[in-house]
């Protein structure tokens, strides 16, 4: 039961396509627009991770094991929306971190591999999801703080992302007319399966130094996270349009 001061972000009953939804950053904002309301189409590479995670959001939700890198796939996660829920209301784009390394270590094969899924793969979704949304629709980039500050040993990320978000900033221009809103996220350090993989060897002293170092004095939740990406996508968001939002503990050092 809501009280007086909780927010009704008026999701109920829409339906988001939400990719990389079975876990990190995609699966927090699957489950924080499913514990609103909202009906979710989740998608990833492998299908028996959309499948367990379907099986847990419960009956709000639909998987289609799908590579965002496929031209097919946007056609397919519409479809699916369509058929499960009968309507579409936008899309949380999330996409699995690029291989880290530096320039000097990544192959040209890597970058054309992320270009293909990170970039082109959710330019072209975006793009789908928007010709069949209406006034009202909504969509969130999820990016990455790489878009303001590059971050070592990550140096795919640092040239595709800021990318996205100069696309996201001219789509939320171009869509505006029509009432369809588009926003970049820009999670920090949140404590995902990808952050764990990029840490690698890093010790405990190392950890607790990069967590001193943001203002908050720690690490993200991924739930935190989620909650910020289902209230960008919400109604009560109505007036927030081209914005490249941090969801960081303050660790952006610039506007």
């Amino acid at each position: 039961m809501r009280n007086d001061f909780e927010m009704d972000l008026g999701l109920r009953d829409r339906t988001y396509l939400v990719t990389g939804g079975s876990r990190g950053l995609g699966r927090a904002g699957a489950e924080a627009l499913v514990a609103d309301g909202a009906n979710v189409v989740i998608s990833s590479r492998d299908a028996d991770s959309v499948r367990a995670a379907v099986d847990e959001l419960g009956a709000q939700a639909t998987g289609v094991p799908a590579d965002l890198g496929d031209p097919g796939t946007p056609a397919r996660l519409i479809e699916a929306a369509s058929r499960q829920f009968g309507r579409l209301d936008g899309a949380l784009i999330s996409v699995g971190g690029p291989p880290a390394g530096t320039l000097a270590e990544v192959t040209e094969e890597q970058w054309q591999q992320a270009f293909d899924t990170v970039f082109l793969g959710s330019v072209r979704l975006a793009t789908a999801v928007a010709a069949e949304l209406g006034d009202g629709g909504a969509l969130a980039f999820v990016l990455s703080s790489s878009v303001r500050v590059p971050i070592p040993n990550l140096v795919i990320s640092n040239g595709l992302r800021p990318g996205l978000a100069m696309v996201a900033k001219s789509m939320a221009k171009e869509l505006a007319p029509r009432g369809i809103r588009v926003n970049g996220l820009l999670p920090g350090a949140i404590e995902t399966d990808r952050m764990r993989e990029t840490a690698g060897t890093d010790t405990a002293a190392n950890r607790a130094a990069r967590a001193r170092a943001i203002p908050l004095g720690r690490f993200g939740q991924p739930a935190e996270f989620g909650r910020v990406a289902a209230f960008v996508l919400s109604p009560a968001a109505s007036y927030l349009t081209g914005v490249m939002l941090p969801v960081d503990g303050g660790a952006a050092p610039a506007l």
